[in-house]
């Protein structure tokens, strides 16, 4: 097998790999695109943004500065807002759902490294996918692990680190990220 079709896989694989390389250029030169574009001009910044993108719904917004693995394994609902510094390491897919706002300083990532000092000398990595549902308020600071399924109606509170799925429903904060309390869903009355 080819260092891609092992990332694809969710094989260890060689990050240096040029290949595997490629993808992260173009997601740089993608990002660099977006960020110097005016937020005033929203239309070109959509543009911008769709092209990086895997597929977005309808009002996607990405405010500066914003940093991608790949861009294309990123897959947003309708009424998608990332604030200021967000970060996502999509070198497996992460689906975000509808009307999901997340806050500045954030991290989302699928890729993770090996324990063993032999593994990370040989530059290796290893992708899971993250899943975040519908109506979801992720605040500032937060980090989201490889791997990760959040569920609809969820709020993570402002510097969390998600390590564990997060059922529909749930409020979580801290570190890690635990229950704090069950959500009302007010749009199932």
């Amino acid at each position: 097998m080819t260092e891609l079709e092992k990332l694809e896989a969710g094989l260890p694989y060689d990050f240096t790999d040029p290949e595997v390389n490629a993808r992260k250029v173009d997601a740089v030169l993608g990002c660099q695109k977006l960020n110097s574009i005016s937020l005033l001009d929203t239309g070109a910044r959509e543009k911008a943004l769709r092209q990086l993108l895997g597929s977005a719904g309808k009002n996607p917004n990405i405010l500066p500065t914003f940093n991608c693995d790949n861009g294309k394994n990123i897959h947003v609902g309708d009424q998608f807002l990332m604030n200021y510094n967000g970060t996502i390491l999509d070198i497996a897919p992460v689906t975000i759902g509808d009307y999901v706002m997340i806050g500045p300083n954030t991290m989302i990532t699928t890729v993770g490294h090996p324990l063993t000092p032999k593994g990370r000398r040989q530059n290796l990595g290893i992708a899971e996918p993250v899943k975040i549902g519908n109506d979801v308020w992720i605040g500032g600071n937060v980090t989201i692990l490889p791997g990760v399924t959040i569920g609809n109606n969820v709020v993570v509170a402002a510097g969390a680190v998600v390590t564990k799925d997060v059922p529909d429903n749930s409020l979580v904060g801290g570190i890690p990220a635990k229950l704090i309390k069950t959500l009302p869903n007010d749009l199932e009355d």
